[in-house]
C-alpha cells in the first residue's frame, strides 16, 4: 500500500532499490504500463530472497526475474550504478514526475499532468494545495513522516493500543497485524489491520457500524488524526501515538488502513495479507496439488471436474494447513 523503498533489512537493498525506482518511472509512461508489474514483482522477489545476490545469472533463476531486468543486475553489480537511471535522474521531466508520485494520493497520471503545469517540487505543490484532492492535501502534509518507515518497538506499541481499544468497544471483535510485521520484520511501511466480528459472516448483510464504530473510537483517543477514505469494508487514514512522560520525541503521523473481513473468511485473509508473496504462491500450488483452491477468502475442495464446492470451514490458520496437508509454519517463517 505503500510507496517507500524496499524494506531495510533486504540483503539486495540496492538491487531493490534501482528497481522500484525504475517502477516507478515507468509507471508515469503508458506505453509502459505492461512493464510496471513485472519490475515490481521482480523487487519484491528479491526482497525477500534470503541470501546476497552474486550476479544476474543467480537472480535470474528465482521467480518473475527474467534476461533484460538480470542484465541489468549485472551492470549494477559490477559498476554500482546503471546507466539507463542515471539518465532518468538527469531528466527533470522523469525524475520530477517520479518525486512527484511518492506524495500518497498522486498517482503517474496526476503526477504528469501536475508537471506540464509547471508543478515539479513539494514548494509548487504547497502553492497549489488548494487545488489538490483531499487524499493528497493529506499526503502532502506529512510527506516527510510517510516517508520514514516504521520501527517494530513503535508497531508493538501501536498493536497494544489498538487491540486493547478494540475490546473497549465490543469484546468480541478480533483484529490481527498483518504484513511484513507479523513475519517479524525489523520495520514496516504502514500498519495494516485485519478485523472482524462473529455478528459478520459472508452470509450477512454487510455491516459498515463495526468498521466505522473502531474507527470513531481511535478517533476520539486522538489516534487516528485523519481519515483518506472510508468504506463499508475499508478505512485508509493516518495515525499517530501519543507522546507519553517516558517519550523523548514526538511520534510521528503513520499510513493506516483497517480492513473488516467476515468471520468465516477472516483467517484465509489473515493469511493471505500476511505474506510473504512467494510463500502465498507456494502454498496455493500445494493446495491446489492436493485437490483444494485457496484464495484470501476461502479454501475449497476441486471436484473431479475442477470445479470448487462449498468453502471448509476455518477456525484458525492452522485449519487450513491441515486441510492441505501442509506443514505449519509460523509467520516468522513465512519470508519464502
Amino acid at each position: 500500500m505503500s510507496k517507500r523503498k524496499a524494506p531495510q533489512e533486504s540483503l539486495n537493498e540496492g538491487i531493490t532499490d534501482f528497481l522500484v525506482e525504475l517502477q516507478q518511472f515507468t509507471a508515469s509512461l503508458p506505453h509502459n504500463l505492461l512493464l510496471c508489474p513485472v519490475l515490481r514483482k521482480a523487487a519484491s522477489t528479491i526482497a525477500k530472497y534470503p541470501e546476497k545476490i552474486k550476479s544476474g545469472a543467480e537472480a535470474k533463476k528465482l521467480d518473475g526475474v527474467g534476461a533484460k531486468i538480470a542484465e541489468k543486475i549485472d551492470e549494477f553489480l559490477q559498476t554500482g550504478k546503471l546507466r539507463k537511471l542515471e539518465k532518468i535522474r538527469n531528466d527533470d521531466t522523469s525524475s520530477s514526475i517520479n518525486f512527484l508520485t511518492r506524495v500518497t494520493g498522486i498517482g503517474p497520471a496526476a503526477a504528469r499532468k501536475f508537471y506540464e503545469d509547471g508543478v515539479k517540487t513539494l514548494e509548487d505543490l504547497k502553492k497549489i494545495e488548494h487545488k489538490l484532492n483531499h487524499h493528497q492535501q493529506i499526503g502532502l502534509r506529512y510527506f516527510e513522516e510517510f516517508e520514514k518507515r516504521i520501527p517494530r518497538a513503535e508497531m508493538e506499541r501501536m498493536e497494544a493500543l489498538i487491540l486493547k481499544e478494540l475490546k473497549k468497544v465490543d469484546t468480541e471483535y478480533i483484529g490481527t497485524i498483518c504484513g511484513s510485521y507479523r513475519r517479524g520484520a525489523g520495520s514496516s511501511g504502514d500498519i495494516d489491520i485485519l478485523l472482524t466480528h462473529p455478528n459478520y459472516t459472508s452470509q450477512t448483510e454487510k455491516q459498515p457500524k463495526l468498521l466505522h464504530a473502531v474507527v470513531e473510537h481511535l478517533e476520539s483517543i486522538g489516534f487516528v488524526t485523519d481519515t483518506l477514505s472510508k468504506g463499508d469494508t475499508k478505512f485508509m487514514g493516518v495515525c499517530q501515538l501519543q507522546q507519553s512522560d517516558e517519550d523523548e520525541e514526538e511520534f510521528l503521523h503513520r499510513r493506516i488502513d483497517i480492513r473488516l473481513i467476515p468471520k468465516d473468511q477472516y483467517y484465509c485473509g489473515v493469511l493471505y495479507f500476511t505474506g510473504s508473496d512467494i510463500f502465498n504462491k507456494n502454498m496455493r500450488a500445494h493446495a491446489l496439488e492436493k485437490g483444494f483452491t485457496l484464495n484470501e477468502y476461502t479454501i475449497r475442495p476441486l471436484g473431479v471436474t475442477g470445479v470448487a464446492g462449498e468453502p471448509l470451514m476455518v477456525d484458525s490458520e492452522r485449519d487450513i494447513f491441515e486441510y492441505i496437508q501442509y506443514k505449519y509454519r509460523e509467520p516468522k517463517d513465512r519470508s519464502e
